[in-house]
């Protein structure tokens, strides 16, 4: 590259490629000259409504119709996500390893829970009913004061609670908040003998009755004379 001075006696210069490709490079990279310039995010989103527009047309192209046979098609994708949604309805959160409140409805009593397991057993539905008798079970316990009434709490966490207190116990209890958790959250079914086993656990807790220990707190439970 030659450069010529701006005076008739100026002898030319001459500046290597390279050199002279950075100067340049230099010079246009001053802010000066890119005011005016879209901004990052402006240009993020013309590529993406370029890729939109290019997506479009080569639908278009395929579908029979053109343009009219691919808004027919989104038309009908739209009415079938909304049916799906209005038989559905709205999505809910899977819950996993059984960290979802035991109670998902208002206070009731362990009577009533255990009422609503018989009809379910009834009926022969073992996962309902396995259901009602684990919160009748757990609703027993804080009617009778030996599990604190407390809002959240799991199965597995009212089962180790009361393991603690109920050692005889602890090994049933934990054995009924699996299948709990089982047919709640893991998407397994229930039958007569697991129904069954968390009823006699049941009726083994109510006969329980605390053995106090010297300290006025209670230690153990022992089963109570038949």
């Amino acid at each position: 590259m030659t450069v010529t001075g701006g005076t008739a006696g100026d002898v030319p210069v001459g500046i290597p490629r390279v050199p002279a490709q950075e100067a340049a490079e230099r010079e246009l990279s001053k802010p000066m000259y890119h005011e005016n310039d879209p901004s990052p995010l402006q240009r993020a989103l013309d590529r993406f409504w370029d890729w939109i527009g290019h997506l479009f047309d080569a639908a278009a192209g395929a579908t029979p119709g053109g343009v009219v046979g691919v808004v027919a098609v989104v038309l009908v994708v739209i009415a079938l996500v909304a049916a799906l949604w209005w038989r559905l309805g709205t999505p809910r959160r899977a819950p996993s390893g059984g960290g979802d409140a035991l109670f998902d409805d208002g206070p009731r009593t362990a009577a009533e829970h255990r009422a609503a397991a018989a009809r379910h057993a009834s009926a022969g539905q073992w996962n309902q009913a396995v259901q009602e008798r684990m919160r009748a079970i757990v609703r027993s316990l804080e009617e009778r004061t030996l599990l604190e009434p407390r809002p959240g709490r799991t199965a597995d966490e009212a089962a180790a609670e009361a393991g603690r207190s109920l050692p005889g116990h602890a090994d049933g209890l934990r054995s009924a908040a699996r299948a709990f958790d089982d047919v709640t959250y893991g998407g397994r079914s229930a039958d007569e003998p697991a129904y069954q086993r968390i009823e006699q656990l049941d009726t083994a807790l109510e006969r329980a009755k605390p053995s106090l220990s010297a300290t006025g707190t209670a230690s153990a439970f022992t089963e109570a004379p038949r």
